[in-house]
């Protein structure tokens, strides 16, 4: 962590697009029909005390007062999630009341102003989808495309950006080789769709992940570091480029109808990844004076401050506008969130300008929400209090970043405001 406040002030260009992202089943709740709900049935009843999704944030039932804090905030733009499973519960069965509830969302969106972001897929499918295969078996496009012709003209004049899926650029086993290759076909499939109802830009929201080799001199690492890489990252940008899809495990696939198809990169980025070939599955542990603990949990990915990240991913992505449609810290004091903040958001300014066409950001996430498995990591710019009716509470960070919103840029007068020292890390009691 640098000395946060020897940052200089900087502006971003004009028409900058500052908001803030959540997806459905982390905040929804209850959506039992997900393939997700089902698995965390299975998981209390071999461990009656594991953490569930259960009612989330309720944001189903509380998405006014949602809109109502984007507003507060200054926010002017939000990513969120259409849940597929609440719109086609059952195989060829379609909820209008679900499909109503989202018009209802976007709708008052739209009214106050803040541009959408809707994401098609954002990890949970309907559990009998997942029965089907899911994106394992390449038929099951139909299913997809069914869905697409039923939600998108419903709410296609509301929405100002598009995502079809979210982060399926990560999986590294075979099978999870012909996953991601099938998913590059789903995310074609629809761009196609939403382009016969829609004019709004379209792409899917990837995982871009800075993979650094532990030893910076070691061919080993280095070969490691760039294999992961390739088929992390590259392999999508290639295929939207070139509309080759070059994959290990899979012979290569040629398709015009993949070329082209994100009108925008949609980037969601966080910290490095460390690459140490001497490991059996190759994952080096963050060197120790970079380590930060900063949440009650032994074993987070986010517990480093590493905002070279941000600067040194997107430099690659010159060929597109680019939006972050995640960017984010978990941390226990909100301090460290403002630190994080100003950090990152100054390596991305460098990065503009240094030629990336970086047109929004936006933080993760909104509210404190379910993390796959815990409510332990906390994310949020706002607070949500579970056992007091899910209050909301923003945080100082909320505040914090809603003046670089009002000023389209940092200086140290706002940290200042906020910040009164450089926080300790790494005092955070830890729960195994």
């Amino acid at each position: 962590m640098t000395d946060v406040f020897n940052i200089p002030a900087f502006r971003f260009p004009k028409n900058f697009l500052w908001g803030s992202s959540t997806a459905a089943f982390q905040i929804e709740g209850n959506n039992v029909w997900s393939d997700l709900w089902h698995d965390e049935q299975e998981w209390l009843r071999r461990d009656p005390s594991a953490e569930v999704s259960g009612t989330a944030c309720n944001s189903y039932q509380m998405y006014r007062e949602d809109v109502a804090l984007l507003e507060t905030l200054g926010h002017q733009a939000y990513r969120f999630g259409i849940e597929w499973a609440r719109i086609e519960p059952e195989e060829g069965v379609f909820s209008e009341e679900a499909a109503q509830h989202y018009v209802q969302q976007l709708s008052l969106l739209k009214e106050k102003g803040i541009k959408t972001f809707v994401t098609l897929i954002h990890k949970t499918v309907p559990q009998w989808f997942r029965l089907k295969g899911g994106f394992n078996v390449l038929d099951n496009r139909r299913y997809f495309e069914r869905y697409l012709h039923y939600i998108i003209p419903k709410i296609a004049q509301y929405v100002d950006f598009w995502n079809v899926l979210n982060e399926f650029n990560l999986w590294l086993s075979e099978d999870g080789m012909k996953r991601k290759q099938n998913s590059v076909l789903f995310h074609a499939l629809g761009y196609h769709v939403i382009k016969q109802y829609s004019s709004a830009p379209v792409s899917s929201a990837h995982a871009l992940v800075m993979y650094f080799a532990k030893r910076q001199f070691d061919l080993f690492d280095q070969a490691a570091a760039h294999y992961f890489d390739v088929v992390d990252n590259e392999f999508f940008f290639h295929a939207i480029r070139t509309g080759e899809l070059v994959l290990p495990y899979c012979d290569v696939l040629f398709d015009k109808d993949i070329r082209d198809t994100c009108d925008f990169w949609s980037i969601n980025i966080y910290t490095r990844s460390m690459v140490d070939m001497r490991k059996a599955n190759m994952k080096g542990e963050r060197f120790p004076f970079t380590k930060a603990r900063t949440i009650q949990k032994e074993h987070f990915y986010l517990d480093e401050f590493y905002p070279e990240t941000i600067y040194h991913s997107l430099m690659r992505l010159k060929d597109k506008p680019v939006y972050i449609t995640e960017n984010g810290y978990s941390c226990e004091d909100d301090r460290l969130r403002i630190v994080f903040l100003a950090e990152y958001l100054s390596a991305l300014h460098i990065a503009i300008e240094e030629g990336v066409d970086v047109r929004g950001y936006l933080y993760w996430s909104l509210l404190d929400n379910y993390e796959w498995g815990s409510y332990l990591p906390k994310f949020g710019l706002v607070s949500v209090d579970r056992t007091n009716g899910f209050k909301r509470t923003p945080k100082p960070s909320a505040y914090f970043y809603k003046e670089i919103i009002e000023n389209n840029g940092y200086s140290p007068e706002i940290l200042k405001k906020y910040l009164s020292e450089i926080p300790r890390i790494g005092d955070v009691p830890v729960i195994k």
